[in-house]
């Protein structure tokens, strides 16, 4: 299996290298392998849905 680095999604996805760091370590991105600091993050993997948008308030 190939794999990318934390980098290379971030040019990839367009989200900041922090963002790519706690999705890997909150296991939302599957197949992702931490080695020491740095994470392995498969080639073809998708750019996980941003689960963090608040509700819309009651009118």
């Amino acid at each position: 299996m190939d794999y990318i680095t934390v980098k290379d999604a971030v040019e990839k996805w367009g989200i900041t290298p922090r963002r790519i760091q706690v999705l890997c370590a909150q296991g939302k991105i599957p197949g992702a392998v931490r080695f020491g600091v740095a994470w392995a993050i498969p080639k073809d993997a998708v750019k996980p849905k941003d689960g963090r948008c608040n509700k819309k308030k009651p009118e």
